[in-house]
């Protein structure tokens, strides 16, 4: 069996940047943005180490407003 890898899918125009997926992270792939906002002015949350990404959906699962879809593949 090969090794899998996660790749994270963010909704930047619905994340209100409460931050709850960046905690919940254990892989640290996930920071708020510093220098943009979104259509709603809040600073959105970006995926700033994707080759770290496990594929757990912790992220996904704590988000509140549905804004994060998680896929897992096989790693290369």
């Amino acid at each position: 069996m090969g090794k899998m890898k996660g790749a994270v899918i963010i909704d930047t125009e619905r994340c209100k940047g409460c931050n709850l997926c960046v905690v919940a992270c254990p892989s640290n792939v996930l920071a708020l943005s510093t220098n943009e906002v979104n259509h709603k002015g809040y600073a959105f949350c970006r995926d700033t180490n994707p080759d770290a990404c496990i594929g757990c959906a912790s992220c996904a699962i704590v988000c509140p407003d549905a804004c994060i879809t998680v896929y897992r593949k096989k790693a290369d």
